[in-house]
């Protein structure tokens, strides 16, 4: 009796291990190839799909918050309000490719009257204005709000800002107007599809007396662009000083990318 249960459990174990190589070697004959795509880390990787054979792993990012060095609300005209925030990314390596960002206008007891969402990006060590136009609003606003959130940093390689000069600046009223004009150069050696030009007009304290913005399409490298814009509106107080700043997305530039961002080229096309 106690010979039968020796065989009938050798049995067992020889169909169990004869099974299991089985499956073994099935698995590894149809078994996917590892690539740098897998999700898995596996190869010779020091993460996942980089380091090894794979392309080098991302260093970790440790970037200072975005700072906001101003924010101010101007009345535009029939119950509407520009909105401002200007603000400085203090990395002189990390860029912010995106980030989400919301104003609200607020009454004096914190409710929220209006509020306008966006995307924007900061490059490293660049101070920008972040404007929106037109929020309306029926009551006049006490003061305003403005969050930064969900920031994606990247790593740029020895970067150099794209050089874009205003020249020929001028403000000048006409006929109940506020009218600026100005030059653009594209001093950079990179072409761009889009610019943007963001106006803040200011009186002698330096307090917003209006806001504006523009937008030109497809600027070549060392191309000139005339621009003009206009308030149809009198203004409440003088302007003493006009500032505009130029920005150019560099993210549709793939000659740029290619030179600041090689990671993110990698990724995009492989």
């Amino acid at each position: 009796m106690t010979n039968r249960k020796t065989k009938r459990l050798i049995v067992i174990c020889a169909y169990i291990v004869f099974f299991g190589v089985l499956g073994a070697l099935i698995y590894y004959i149809f078994e996917p190839a590892a690539t740098c795509t897998d999700g898995k880390k596996n190869q010779s990787e020091n993460g996942i799909d980089c380091g090894g054979v794979c392309a080098p792993c991302k260093e970790e990012i440790r970037a200072q918050d975005i700072r906001i060095d101003e924010k101010y609300f101007v009345y535009g005209n029939k119950n509407q309000f520009d909105v401002m925030a200007a603000i400085t990314n203090v990395n002189n390596k990390y860029g912010a490719v995106k980030f989400n960002y919301e104003f609200q206008l607020l009454d004096q007891a914190g409710n929220v009257l209006e509020k306008r969402a966006g995307t924007s990006f900061v490059l490293p060590d660049e101070s920008k204005y972040i404007v929106e136009l037109n929020l309306h609003s029926s009551i006049n606003p006490y003061r305003l709000n403005f969050e930064i959130q969900d920031v994606q940093w990247e790593e740029f390689l020895e970067y150099a800002e794209p050089k874009l000069s205003i020249y020929q600046k001028n403000y000048y009223e006409e006929f109940e107007k506020n009218i600026v004009t100005g030059l653009l150069r594209n001093e950079s050696n990179f072409d761009f599809n889009f610019i943007e030009l963001v106006m803040i007009l200011r009186d002698a304290n330096g307090k917003p007396v209006a806001l504006g913005k523009s937008e030109m399409r497809t600027i070549k490298s060392q191309e000139e662009r005339d621009f003009k814009l206009i308030w149809p509106y009198k203004f409440s107080e003088n302007v003493a000083n006009v500032d505009i700043k130029a920005e150019a997305n560099v993210f549709d530039s793939d000659n740029f990318i290619k030179k600041y961002l090689p990671s993110r080229q990698f990724q995009n096309y492989q």
